[in-house]
């Protein structure tokens, strides 16, 4: 569903427009703003920003110019440009990720449920039991020792119905899984609550999961004598003239403060450098510190904030306004508000959380210590992080991973537990075992609870449904009628074998009362489409 259906080909010196799969190596495609890439290329002609988030993760769109790579299914941003066809069909990007998915899903075995070996053995116990028990009424007994032998063995076989013990699981999960949709946790198979609470290693992706997805204005410290409102008013002006990402977004911060920007004349773009223009009168320049260098102007009085910014794994941008050097700006992928605290819940379960992300290193690194994150695996693809997933588990640790991207999918199918952020993508949501409705991170370490208390509810069931049969077959065999001469009605042991099931079922359904150990507000709403 992510490919593109048609593409612009150049043929015989006419743009015509084909199906996909007519298209050959070789070809010269033309793409149009806001049009999806239809397969892999290099660019021959023009210039673009391209969304690269689904095969990255990351938010940015790349600028791509002659001899750029571009990947099928990427979505075109602003310019046109021609690339040449380099690969199609299965040796795309996109078709070896969905290729990834269909290979560990394959290579995933289902969980050996916990009653399945209980009953293995406990049917064929209790039928023995029953043979055993009108052999030795038959041949021991009193008379009439037929009869006695009948009703002794049937009340085994009653009392030993394994009703209890086929309950115990599914009662169990269907009530824990309900209780997480209330939660907003959605289980998408049973196996997952058994296999959630065995987990050691929690990885995160980076990109939509720990951060929100999208580059926002994060910084902005005005020198003295200047406003914060007025700096960010004639900056946003400039930027207004602009078509990269960052400068949408510090155009955006402008919009939430509802600023009011005025027009803008002279606009001057430095490759490389940054921009100038004049606004209500007044010059502005915005660019990197070599920009500010080159204007003669000294970023020095800014270095305690720049070394802050570079800290978090943050670019520092400068404006100089008039010619005096105005602010420092930084523009990123901010971390969600709930999101340190999600990680020190999981710490506090006990877990390793790790960070998986396609990002540079620095910026990895400088996330990685803000959060308190314990291992780091950056700048990898999406084979990347499979292998990446493979290496925590090396030392027998079971490792669950959390993503949201299209990139994340084989990974979130690799795990031992995939959990999908809701508001990630219907490829991401497919492929995981467990989808957090609301896209916050606190639901993981809600989940995982969630699995403990589930699992323990179902050891209790089993354990009481087998040492009630475990107390009562002997009962119901005679056990007690050379002290007392007490015998088990079969019409009691059926009273007693239904009071197991009601029993279980009662406890099953105390997991309705489960508390969340963290509290996430209530959505209505359901995983949705887009990155």
């Amino acid at each position: 569903g992510l490919q593109a259906k048609t593409a612009r080909v150049e043929r015989n010196g006419a743009t015509v427009e084909i199906p996909l799969e007519q298209v050959t190596t070789g070809d010269v495609v033309l793409v149009r703003p806001g049009e999806k890439v239809p397969v892999d290329g290099q660019v021959v002609e023009g210039a673009s920003y391209v969304d690269e988030s689904m095969i990255t993760g990351e938010p940015v769109p790349v600028s791509k110019g002659v001899g750029a790579e571009v990947v099928g299914g990427t979505l075109n941003k602003t310019g046109a440009f021609s690339f040449r066809v380099t690969q199609v069909g299965a040796n795309t990007v996109l078709a070896q990720i969905i290729r990834l998915v269909e290979e560990a899903q394959g290579s995933k075995l289902p969980i050996q449920a916990m009653v399945d070996k209980v009953t293995m053995w406990f049917v064929p116990a209790v039928m023995a039991a029953a043979v055993l028990t009108f052999l030795v009424w038959l041949v021991f007994g009193p008379s009439p020792a037929l009869t006695f032998a009948l009703v002794n063995a049937v009340a085994v076989l009653i009392i030993a119905c394994p009703c209890a013990m086929g309950l115990a699981t599914p009662t169990s999960i269907m009530v824990g899984t309900g209780r997480a949709a209330e939660l907003g946790v959605l289980f998408r198979k049973g196996e997952a609550l058994q296999a959630l609470r065995d987990v050691s290693v929690v990885a995160l992706d980076k990109t939509g999961t720990l951060t929100k997805g999208r580059p926002e204005l994060t910084d902005l410290v005005p020198a003295d004598g200047f406003a914060y409102d007025e700096v960010l008013a004639l900056v946003a002006a400039v930027e207004t003239r602009s078509e990269h990402p960052i400068a949408e977004a510090i155009v955006a911060a402008a919009g939430q403060r509802e600023l009011t920007l005025a027009p803008v004349e002279g606009f001057e773009a430095t490759p490389g450098y940054g921009v100038t223009a004049t606004v209500s009168g007044r010059t502005v320049a915005v660019g990197a510190d070599r920009f500010m260098t080159r204007l003669g102007l000294d970023v020095s009085t800014f270095l305690p904030a720049a070394q802050r910014l570079g800290e978090e794994g943050k670019s520092p941008l400068y404006a100089a306004i008039d010619g005096r050097l105005a602010a420092v700006i930084a523009v990123a992928d901010p971390i969600k508000d709930t999101t340190p605290e999600a990680i020190r819940a999981l710490h506090a379960l006990g877990l390793k959380v790790a960070m998986i992300t396609g990002d540079n290193a620095a910026t990895a690194a400088a996330i990685a210590r803000q959060l308190g994150i314990d291992e780091v695996a950056a700048e990898v693809l999406p084979d990347g992080k499979v292998a990446a997933l493979k290496k925590f588990r090396a030392n027998g640790a079971r490792v669950a991973f959390v993503g949201d991207g299209i990139n994340d999918a084989p990974a979130l199918a690799e795990a031992d537990v995939g959990l999908a952020i809701g508001t990630g993508t219907d490829v991401a949501i497919e492929a995981a075992d467990v989808v957090l409705m609301s896209g916050d991170l606190r639901g993981v370490t809600n989940a995982i609870a969630l699995s403990q208390a589930t699992i323990r509810n179902i050891k209790q069931n089993l354990f009481w449904a087998f040492a009630y049969n475990a107390v009562l077959i002997p009962v119901a065999a005679g056990a007690l009628y050379p002290l007392n001469g007490m015998l088990l009605s079969p019409i009691f042991a059926a009273a007693a074998m239904a009071l197991s099931s009601i029993f279980v079922l009662g406890n099953a359904l105390r997991l309705k009362r489960f508390r969340a150990p963290m509290r996430i507000e209530a959505t209505a709403s359901s995983p949705v489409n887009g990155h």
